[in-house]
């Protein structure tokens, strides 16, 4: 429906973007020391919200799931480290939270969205390809079940 807004994710097959963020602890994560390794990357719009929180635990309560499979998951937002720690810590997420400051990850995602983070999920198979992108709050099954 707004899709005008947000125009589409990267198209599934399309070589994932490198990066290096800080997560909540001021550890620099970096996509391509990644792989061999399906990652998962839950771009959302912010710490402490009803709709982020769920999706943040839906993909912690799946968690065997995910590491059965090979798979890293780390949620992303331009929130301050301090935020996302409090967040991370309290929900006990068990993977990390990135700082995107300035949204510039987002927007080589094409999740930047015109105001905020725009929700996206990506699952990057082991090659640095992506195998699944979606908006919204797709099910941490439905991702997944794209994991090599």
């Amino acid at each position: 429906m707004f899709s005008f807004l947000f125009g589409s994710p990267l198209a599934v097959g399309s070589q994932a973007p490198d990066f290096t963020l800080s997560d909540q602890e001021g550890k620099a994560v970096t996509l391509s020391k990644l792989r061999g390794k399906n990652v998962v990357l839950v771009f959302y719009p912010g710490d402490e919200t009803p709709v982020c929180r769920k999706q943040l635990c839906e993909f912690r309560d799946q968690s065997q799931q995910w590491k059965a499979k090979n798979t890293v998951v780390f949620g992303v937002n331009p929130a301050s480290a301090k935020s996302h720690s409090s967040f991370q810590s309290r929900l006990s997420l068990g993977f990390p939270l990135l700082v995107d400051e300035g949204r510039r990850v987002a927007e080589l995602y094409q999740s930047k969205g015109l105001l905020m983070t725009s929700r996206t999920v990506y699952l990057i198979g082991p090659d640095g390809r992506v195998r699944y992108a979606k908006r919204g709050k797709p099910d941490p099954k439905e991702v997944l079940a794209t994991a090599a």
